[in-house]
């Protein structure tokens, strides 16, 4: 048996070339994300930064905790508490204590991101003075990096002020330092402190009013400083689904050959049969030539992942998707489970062709020789329907379950796996009357393509399949996000009915003074809200968190239009709240007890209900429950007979120069348009671009299976007058044939995959709009066709290259 595959291998190894390139590429892939998914999973947290050289850090509570029956649940606070003044007057009896207070601050010329800090924290990074001297006076700062110079003055919205020194940048911030009493009167609030005592007494005096932290708990006291595990849990997502779609695509092109290799071998199959092989032979022939390419295949593929996760790694640093500290560490399971799956999945694509091959008596395989009589076998259409029940099925209970869940990232990416997959395997029967309607056009290639595509139904499907896949893939991945993008435009768009909305600076929001001013623009109503979070504790065990929106109830009803199914917005009051149907109670007069931004507890009527929509309906209080929250948005309305003309230049003179932007709403609307954040646009593309890698592969290899079958066909075609050109147009047109059949039959199951998300969107009462994304759609479509082309004329031009007559004389 051993001598027999080995002697195949050698002899068919054109056949097995494109499963072996596809299997060695998937493992590969596979090695990479495994390297990749274990190293975020064991990376160390980021040491301290701002208070590396620190002894004790005293900290405000930022997290809330809440007792239930299964154990205490925690959530962010919106808002973080100060630390007490009683506390740091008691930390002041143990030792020397600096205050620490973190401000924005928006410089002319200046980096983004710029923020303020007292100067007696410097130390503790530790920073060090490159240039200058420390501040003196109230108009003095010091800056780190070499973006100003001392003696330069600069034009802040803190004032204008004088460097007087410079600072050597540390990576992680861009900082300005006042003196210790000009930063207190820019920000009375106390963020943290720094004591020099001993931790115990520190904990002691503290109690529970705040947090102590030592060690490299330190880092809790920096800016995010969960920001490395998100960036990390995001990678997570990307490479273990970019690892989920190459096990399934893989499988998929190595099945497909796998079929195609065993439709083209039933001569030589029956043959065997007639010289006395048993069906058990035949399949074990078939799975033993499995398991050698897919050995050779899964070693190579671990080798070429082991030279290719470092370059990943290196990749992911450079574009901002992992911290820069990121490194792949030792790991040696992802060798095996790349290989073992390599190895696993040549064998599941080689099975169920084994079984075509050793089902049939050696009479019968010698007639469906001639002909591709029954495209598709019992087994294919058995698991075909199944798939396709099953989408149906779950597509049906997550609408009239919970149609939400269709709007997770999750659950769009997974879910088309289903339908594409069903389809791919029940193509085979509507491929001929779609070959037909696609070939109708009276001509001579035009009827000679049509015969040959329909008559080879089996290369016609092998060639149209991965085609389907990606064509489906793109239509589905992208279109949901873009459906789903429009849907939350669309949202935000009706609830908007402002003229104008004015946003503030980057991390900065609106002072009483610059409110005042804006309120006394004549003609017109401001709205000012600002962004907190409300927590409420469902079936006594989840703490589930909620954005909200604070606002006062007679100015939001005047410029925003809020979907409501139950109450009226006009019942908003201190006592009570605005909330939507995802929440457990949401009927309308019930009272609720939540938690505040800032972790204040409070029992709260229901007074309006909103619709569940995209996620963005959040909920909304009134000021007075949201302490801590700056304004950082105002809506402005119009009285009757205003115009918008002689508005926006006194709303902009209220503002003030730099302190935000003065938007139509339009223009709002515009600058707000949801966007695919920046992992899940790149996790799509690499996506996308591995079945597109697995689509070339398996055409290429089709094609050039297929080559060696047709050196007779072409022989006659030449004999029979038509010219090389011709011969080779016929090639391209059956290629473009069969491509353009997978790329309709792709476009009906994306069809079908946005149909799901646009009934989740109208049941959760947004007005749905399916976004198809032609651009993709067209230009993979246009790939795959160049692809099927050049693959399948390249083969076909080096035949041509002999004489005919000889062509058919090799072949008699």
């Amino acid at each position: 048996m051993l001598s027999v595959t080995l002697r195949t291998l050698r002899t068919r190894w054109a056949t097995f070339t494109g499963s072996f390139v596809a299997l060695s590429l998937g493992v590969a892939l596979l090695t990479v994300m495994g390297l990749a998914l274990a190293s975020t999973a064991t990376a160390p947290q980021r040491g301290p930064e701002r208070f590396a050289a620190a002894p004790v850090v005293v900290k405000g509570q930022d997290t809330l905790r809440v007792p239930t029956p299964a154990g205490t649940r925690a959530s962010r606070l919106a808002h973080p508490r100060p630390v007490p003044a009683t506390t740091a007057a008691r930390l002041r009896k143990l030792g020397p204590v600096v205050e620490d207070r973190s401000f924005p601050v928006r410089a002319k010329s200046g980096p983004a991101g710029l923020v303020g800090h007292p100067w007696s924290t410097a130390a503790f990074a530790p920073y060090g003075l490159a240039t200058g001297r420390a501040p003196r006076a109230a108009g003095e700062v010091v800056v780190t990096g070499d973006w100003a110079r001392p003696g330069q003055r600069l034009h802040t919205d803190r004032g204008t002020v004088r460097v007087v020194g410079t600072l050597t940048s540390r990576g992680f911030e861009h900082a300005v330092f006042f003196t210790d009493t000009r930063a207190a009167q820019l920000d009375r609030k106390i963020v943290q402190l720094v004591v020099r005592a001993d931790p115990a007494s520190v904990r002691e005096a503290v109690g529970d009013s705040a947090q102590v932290l030592t060690g490299d708990a330190r880092r809790l006291a920096d800016a995010d400083p969960g920001r490395d595990r998100e960036a990390l849990t995001a990678m997570n997502a990307l490479f273990g689904t970019a690892g989920g779609v190459t096990a399934f695509v893989s499988v998929f092109v190595v099945a497909s050959t796998f079929a195609f290799a065993v439709a083209q071998r039933r001569r030589e199959f029956a043959l065997l049969r007639t010289a006395g092989a048993t069906p058990a032979q035949i399949r074990r022939t078939v799975l033993a030539e499995a398991l050698a390419v897919g050995t050779l295949a899964s070693a190579a593929g671990c080798a070429l992942g082991s030279h290719g996760a470092p370059l990943l790694a290196a990749r992911v640093v450079d574009e901002g998707l992992a911290p820069a500290w990121f490194t792949l560490g030792e790991h040696t399971w992802p060798y095996h489970a790349a290989f073992w799956t390599g190895l696993l999945v040549a064998l599941c694509g080689a099975t169920a062709a084994s079984w075509r091959a050793g089902r049939t008596a050696p009479t019968e395989a010698l007639r469906e020789a001639a002909a591709d009589s029954g495209p598709v076998t019992r087994g294919r259409l058995l698991c075909g329907t199944a798939l396709l029940l099953t989408a149906a099925a779950t597509l049906a209970l997550s609408l009239t379950g919970d149609p939400s869940d269709l709007l997770h990232r999750k659950t769009y990416i997974i879910r088309p796996m289903l339908l594409i997959t069903a389809a791919a395997l029940l193509a085979p029967l509507v491929l001929r009357p779609l070959i037909r309607l696609l070939t109708c056009l009276p001509s001579a290639v035009g009827m000679l393509a049509r015969e040959n595509t329909a008559t080879a139904v089996r290369r016609t499907a092998a060639l149209a399949a991965p085609v389907l896949v990606t064509v489906a893939l793109a239509g589905s991945l992208l279109g949901a996000t873009a459906t789903l993008n429009h849907a939350k435009s669309t949202e935000t768009s009706d609830r908007t009915t402002a003229a104008f909305v004015i946003t503030p600076a980057a991390g900065t929001g609106f002072d009483a003074a610059v409110l005042r001013r804006l309120d006394s623009v004549p003609g017109t109503r401001i709205s000012p809200t600002s962004s907190t979070a409300v927590h409420v504790l469902e079936d006594g065990v989840a703490l589930i968190r909620s954005e909200a929106r604070a606002a006062p109830p007679g100015d939001l009803a005047a410029t925003t239009r809020l979907p409501l199914t139950a109450g009226r917005l006009g019942d908003l009051d201190d006592d009570s709240v605005v909330v939507n149907e995802e929440w457990q109670r949401h009927r309308v007069g019930d009272r609720v007890r939540v938690w505040l931004g800032d972790g204040t507890p409070r029992s709260l009527r229901i007074a309006a209900v909103m619709p569940t929509g995209t996620g963005g309906n959040g909920v909304y209080v009134t000021p007075r429950n949201a302490p801590g929250a700056p304004v950082d948005r105002v809506d402005v309305a119009l009285e009757d007979g205003t115009s918008a003309g002689t508005v926006a230049p006194a709303l902009r003179e209220a503002l003030g120069a730099g302190g935000g932007q003065v938007l139509t709403r339009d223009a709002w609307l515009r600058a707000t348009h949801p966007e695919t954040n920046r992992t899940t646009r790149l996790g799509l593309l690499l996506v996308l671009g591995i079945a597109l890698l697995y689509t070339g592969i398996s055409v290429a290899n089709t094609t050039v299976m297929a080559a060696s079958d047709r050196v007779r066909d072409l022989a006659v075609l030449r004999l029979a007058g038509a010219t090389r050109g011709q011969v080779l147009r016929l090639t391209a047109a059956e290629a473009l044939t069969a491509v353009a059949a997978g790329a309709l039959l792709g476009l009906l199951v994306t069809g079908v995959n946005l149909a799901g998300m646009w009934g989740a969107l109208a049941l959760l009462s947004v007005r749905p709009a399916v976004t198809l994304p032609w651009q993709a759609l067209s230009a993979t479509a246009t790939v795959c066709a160049l692809l099927a082309v050049s693959c399948a004329t390249a083969p076909a031009a080096l035949t041509l290259r002999r004489r005919p007559v000889d062509l058919a004389a090799v072949h008699e």
